[in-house]
C-alpha cells in the first residue's frame, strides 16, 4: 500500500475525521441548516466541494433502511462540514481589494489576496512555513477555499506557477511550503500545476526589505526553462506583501520570446496569494 506523506494524512484526518473547528478547536453544535442560511457565509465558499457529493449521495439513498439512514446523516454531517465553524470564518475579512503592480510599459498585474496577513493567518502560516508545523495546513487549505478561479480558466487552457524557491533553502527547510498550498489549489480549481520557471540561489530572503530592495533583490532571480504549455498562467504566493515576487515572475513571462499566444505577443497573466497588507 502506497504510503501517505505525512502532511496528506493529517489533512485527511482533519477534514473527514475531526469534527473540530480548525481555528477554535470547539466542536461544532449548530444544525448544518442554520449554517447554510447564514448570510456572513455568502461572501465565500465556506464549505468544501464534498458537501454537494454528500446531499446527493443522501437523496439517492433516501428509501433505504432507517438503520443505515443514521449513518447515512452523520456522514452527511462531517462531509459537508467546513473547516473552521461558521463563527471564526465570519471574524475573517475575506478578499480584502485586489492591488496591481506594474510589469511592463502599459502592462500590470493584478494580484487578489484570500485574506490580510493579520492573525490568525500571520501566525500560521509563518508556523507551517517556517517551523514546519502541519498542523495549521487544515486552515490555510480552508483559506486557499475562499479564491476565486479566474474566469476563463480551466484546466485545458490554464496552468498555476507556484513561487519557485531556491535550492538552498529548500535543502534548508526540507519542504517547499508554497508548492504544497499550490498543490491544493490545483486540486480545487482543477487546474495543473506547471514547474517551467526556476529560481536562482544569488538573492537573499524578502523578508525584513524595504520595496526598493525587494526589486532590487529580485533582478534576474527567476529563469525560465521551457515554453509554458497554455496562454494562462495562474501565479501562486504564500504572501504578497509588496507584491515583489509575484511581480519579478510576471516580468521573466512577459518578456518571454517563447510563442505568440494572443495578438499581443503575451500571456495571460494572473496572480493570487494567501494574504496581504493588513485590516488595521
Amino acid at each position: 500500500m502506497r504510503h501517505l506523506a505525512p502532511y496528506q494524512a493529517g489533512l485527511w484526518l482533519a477534514e473527514y475525521i475531526n469534527l473540530r473547528c480548525q481555528l477554535c478547536a470547539v466542536y461544532r453544535s449548530t444544525p448544518q441548516s442554520q449554517l447554510l442560511q447564514n448570510p456572513s457565509s455568502s461572501n465565500a465558499p465556506l464549505f468544501s466541494q464534498n458537501s454537494l457529493l454528500a446531499e446527493n449521495a443522501s437523496s439517492s439513498l433516501s428509501g433505504s433502511h432507517s438503520s443505515f439512514s443514521k449513518i447515512r446523516k452523520q456522514l452527511y454531517s462531517r462531509f459537508s462540514s467546513g473547516l473552521l465553524c461558521i463563527s471564526c470564518h465570519s471574524s475573517i475579512a475575506w478578499l480584502p481589494k485586489p492591488f496591481e503592480v506594474d510589469i511592463t510599459a502599459g502592462m500590470t498585474l493584478t494580484i487578489q489576496a484570500a485574506t490580510y496577513y493579520d492573525y490568525p493567518m500571520r501566525q500560521a502560516i509563518r508556523a507551517f512555513k517556517h517551523h514546519e508545523d502541519m498542523t495549521k495546513l487544515p486552515l490555510l487549505l480552508h483559506v486557499i477555499r475562499q479564491l476565486p478561479r479566474p474566469h476563463g480558466c480551466h484546466h485545458d487552457n490554464s496552468v498555476i506557477v507556484a513561487m519557485p524557491t531556491t535550492d538552498e533553502r529548500l535543502i534548508k527547510r526540507g519542504f517547499d511550503p508554497v508548492s504544497i498550498l499550490a498543490a491544493h489549489l490545483s486540486k480545487h480549481w482543477d487546474i495543473p500545476l506547471w514547474q517551467g520557471i526556476k529560481r536562482i540561489d544569488n538573492t537573499v530572503s524578502q523578508q525584513g526589505l524595504t520595496r526598493a530592495e525587494r526589486l532590487s533583490n529580485l533582478d534576474n532571480a527567476f529563469t525560465l526553462l521551457e515554453p509554458s504549455p497554455v496562454k494562462r498562467l495562474i501565479l501562486f504566493d504564500d504572501v504578497a506583501t509588496t507584491g515583489a515576487s509575484l511581480q519579478a515572475l510576471a516580468r521573466i513571462l512577459s518578456n518571454s520570446p517563447a510563442v505568440a499566444f494572443n495578438s499581443n505577443n503575451k500571456y495571460y497573466l494572473y496572480a493570487y496569494a494567501l494574504a496581504h497588507g493588513s485590516q488595521s
